[in-house]
């Protein structure tokens, strides 16, 4: 019988070009915002052909969506945040206050990684790729929200304002609400608060609503 064919030299390299596409995207687009960035510029940037953007990542919405989840989870593992032992970590929380204090915590970090880059995105304008990549982002949002208030409900049951389906839908959309991307950004790079005044001031929110 022959060798089996071992790829993974191949897919190490393939993850290496990723990786470099990923960081010269992001170094560009905080430095000219979107329209800036195309693929070519991009490819040049990064020591590699415009075939192997295509290639490695997808065109240039691609290559956005890429840099934004990259700085969502702090690292390149193919792990969705729900899958992630840092978000798995609320659920240690013993009661609602404590776990709208770790849910805080957790919101100002995935906001101090991403504000950065949503800020040169829109101080540049918008097209439509860009209105949809916001889009986007912002429904992932709001399934992690879902996904966090069912492990707290799960776990540690609901305030009794909250009744029915509804008022679980209306509690994720408050909670959506209070964690957009573009509360920690007005709050902490436009108004000059500090990370940890933004995590102290949306534990408060929260707790309003989950205690």
């Amino acid at each position: 019988m022959g060798r089996a064919y071992d790829n993974s030299g191949r897919a190490v390299r393939a993850q290496a070009t990723r990786d470099q596409i990923v960081d010269t995207a992001l170094a560009l687009l905080l430095d000219g915002g979107y329209a800036a960035m195309t693929v070519a510029s991009l490819a040049a940037a990064a020591g590699v052909s415009p075939q192997t953007v295509y290639n490695s990542i997808g065109g240039k919405p691609a290559v956005v969506k890429a840099v934004y989840d990259r700085l969502m989870a702090g690292d390149a593992e193919d792990v969705s945040m729900s899958e992630r032992p840092e978000f798995h970590a609320l659920f240690s929380a013993t009661d609602r206050l404590a776990f709208a204090r770790a849910y805080a915590g957790w919101c100002r970090v995935r906001g101090s990684q991403v504000a950065p880059l949503l800020g040169a995105l829109l101080a540049h304008g918008t097209d439509a790729a860009l209105v949809d990549f916001l889009a986007t982002i912002e429904r992932e949002r709001h399934v992690g929200a879902t996904h966090a208030l069912e492990g707290m409900r799960d776990r540690l049951g609901l305030p009794p304002s909250v009744r029915g389906a509804k008022g679980f839908t209306r509690l994720v959309d408050a909670v959506w609400a209070l964690n957009a991307s573009d509360t920690y950004d007005r709050l902490v790079r436009r108004s000059g608060w500090t990370p940890a005044e933004y995590e102290e001031w949306l534990a408060g929110q929260l707790a309003v609503l989950l205690v």
